[in-house]
């Protein structure tokens, strides 16, 4: 009786551990960049990070890490897509010195987009390249 309690715990734990490491990886998503772009006021080059956000709903602040290095911190929103996006892409805006502004993150096999907050860049213009 008392080992089959312990068990019980012992599974209780295991899931509870295993429901928080789904749930931090739900937070975050590999994506690559393949065009200098400014985002933050800060240019990102060409090249693999890391999105991470924290926030509850579609409202959150994205945090982009480019191997254990922060390179930009943001808000954003976390839309839906219909289907999953068929490889990873971004969209950007002119900025008005000709330089290229992110303005969304559409990242590979996941049926999500991250949609950044007007920073300033302007929405007029805005192109997906995927």
């Amino acid at each position: 009786m008392k080992l089959s309690k312990l068990a019980a715990a012992l599974a209780t734990l295991g899931l509870f551990f295993a429901g928080v490491a789904v749930s931090a990886e739900a937070n975050k998503m590999t994506v690559r960049i393949d065009e200098k772009v400014i985002v933050d006021g800060k240019i990102l080059e060409i090249g693999k990070y890391t999105a991470e956000w924290s926030g509850d709903g579609p409202n959150v602040q994205i945090t982009l890490l480019r191997g254990k290095d922060t390179v930009a911190t943001f808000p954003a929103q976390i839309k839906q897509e219909a289907s999953p996006n068929s490889t990873d892409a971004i969209g950007t805006t002119d900025g008005p010195d000709g330089t290229k502004q992110l303005t969304s993150i559409y990242p590979n096999g996941k049926r999500v987009s991250i949609q950044l907050n007007d920073n300033g860049a302007g929405s007029s213009g805005s192109s997906p390249s995927r």
